[in-house]
């Protein structure tokens, strides 16, 4: 009996220690369980981080498309003027325009006038006239354009090519006239009208050519 006894407790003894074992694995168990939980979540979580900025990444974004500029638009060749406004042409001279033609005064303070109404020139294909005057110190040329509302340059060329370009005026409204005045060196004994005056549009195209003359010009 005593011997039985003695048994039994050492079943007892036995199951007792093994018993905190038992407890323990399953803490064990578990921390490692909740690591690899915790691994995990942190090993999506960061996953989910990356991919949007993959997504980011590889997403293209459209380039932007600058528009052109508009080149800017030429400069009008033509000076308009007020009717009656006086224009300094220089060397003493001044011009004006009114309604009914061109008018110009030297600096012997003479007026002189060249009409557009009078039927002396035809308004209705284009054209050029030519008065000039001056000394041993240069010559003063002018005259009128008509014909045309597209005028863009009036050229004076001698015999040997050289060429000067005048100057253009012309009243609001678009007229198909205006007037255009230039200087020079001085010309031979026919005062410049020896020089011819030709007339091009805005796109460089011949409109009208006026020979030059072999007689003095007047003030007319």
């Amino acid at each position: 009996m005593k011997k039985y006894w003695l048994a039994a407790a050492g079943v007892v003894a036995a199951v007792a220690i093994a018993a905190p074992s038992a407890v323990g694995a399953p803490t064990e168990t578990s921390t490692a369980s909740t690591t690899s939980t915790a691994s995990a979540a942190s090993t999506t979580s960061a996953a989910s981080a990356a991919s949007p900025a993959t997504g980011t990444a590889a997403r293209t974004e459209p380039g932007k498309v600058t528009p052109a500029k508009a080149a800017a638009p030429a400069p009008n060749p033509v000076r308009t003027v007020r009717p009656g406004r006086r224009v300094d042409a220089g060397g003493g001279f001044t011009v004006w325009l009114t309604r009914d033609g061109k008018h110009w005064t030297g600096p012997d303070g003479y007026e002189n006038f060249r009409s557009v109404v009078d039927g002396n020139i035809d308004r209705s294909e284009p054209g050029v006239s030519h008065q000039s005057e001056g000394d041993a110190t240069g010559v003063f040329h002018s005259g009128l354009y008509y014909g045309t509302r597209k005028a863009g340059r009036v050229e004076l060329s001698d015999g040997e090519g050289h060429k000067t370009v005048a100057t253009l005026i012309a009243l609001p409204g678009r007229p198909d006239w205006g007037v255009w005045y230039a200087h020079t060196v001085p010309a031979d004994g026919n005062g410049g009208s020896s020089l011819g005056v030709t007339l091009y549009d805005r796109a460089g195209k011949l409109l009208a050519e006026l020979p030059g003359f072999d007689f003095p010009a007047g003030r007319g």
